[in-house]
């Protein structure tokens, strides 16, 4: 496993790099007159060719047979849900501010995880989960302008969508390969977003065009890195990663919409990262414990 921990690291950046720019392409795709409606369905379109492209390349379409088929469907209606808000809200905020609301997944995910999967939860993860949403109410800013609550509020509707994808993705992945979940999911979310991207598909410019193919190409690169970065090491050491990503927000948003993150941001922003990276070390320690225990109990 140590061999692997660099690579591993590597892939995580690597996708948090290709996830900022999907982010940047989104509001460009946005500015140049397309629709979330359609921005979700080339992100799934190019995320679907891509994949499908490494998995025809590799092992094949065997691999992905699945006897789970009423759990991917559920995985897909949660995720194309979050996806959704968490676009909703990158069209509506400044690059930084969305990718800073998007830290609290962990805090999410250590409610649903205590509340839904009556996982164990001391008394240092609710600390950091109430310590993260103070972090929230500092950029957020509630009775300030600096920017939309409207865009929050679909911020915070996506972290907690992608939060409860990550309860879903424990279960199903206890039987399914990573590459067999990122298949269905591209796949079964075709569908509905067909239905109702056809009625309202518009030509575009070529900005408009370029735009959209980058959300999809990148989508797809950004979640193959990401599902590899998981295979070749522990979460412990590649989630932390992500928290990156606020520096290419920064500078994207700086570049290319000539925006940089309110004070307010650069306070709150530290202190939803710090409560991440308390649920991260307490989450392994917990799983350390448990192998130890159980170790224990097999030589007892």
């Amino acid at each position: 496993m140590t061999d692997r921990i660099l690579p591993a690291i590597a892939l995580r950046l690597l996708s948090v790099v290709f996830f900022a720019l999907m982010n940047a392409a989104i509001k460009l795709a946005e500015q140049a007159g397309a629709s979330v409606v359609e921005i979700l369905f080339f992100r799934q379109f190019g995320a679907a060719l891509l994949v499908s492209a490494v998995i025809l390349g590799g092992p094949g379409l065997p691999s992905v047979a699945t006897r789970r088929l009423p759990a991917h469907v559920v995985r897909a209606i949660v995720g194309l849900s979050a996806m959704a808000m968490t676009f909703n809200g990158i069209v509506a905020l400044p690059l930084a501010e969305a990718t800073t609301i998007g830290f609290t997944v962990p805090i999410f995910a250590t409610i649903l995880g205590a509340a839904v999967l009556r996982e164990p939860t001391g008394w240092w993860r609710w600390g950091a989960v109430i310590v993260g949403f103070v972090g929230v109410l500092i950029v957020a800013q509630p009775g300030g302008d600096h920017f939309p609550l409207r865009g929050a509020g679909f911020a915070l509707a996506g972290a907690f969508g992608t939060a409860c994808v990550t309860i879903l993705l424990r279960q199903i992945g206890k039987t399914e390969a990573a590459l067999t979940t990122v298949f269905w999911f591209s796949l079964l979310s075709l569908v509905p977003l067909s239905v109702v991207y056809v009625p309202i598909a518009q030509a575009h410019g070529p900005m408009g065009w370029a735009a959209l193919a980058a959300v999809g190409t990148l989508g797809g690169c950004a979640q193959i890195a990401m599902t590899n970065s998981l295979r070749l090491g522990p979460v412990s050491v590649v989630v932390p990663m992500d928290y990156s990503s606020l520096l290419w927000a920064t500078l994207l948003g700086w570049l290319l919409f000539d925006t940089l993150p309110a004070a307010a941001t650069w306070i709150g922003a530290p202190v939803i990262i710090a409560s991440g990276l308390v649920i991260v070390w307490r989450e392994t320690v917990r799983r350390r414990q448990d192998t130890l225990a159980a170790g224990a109990g097999e030589i007892a």
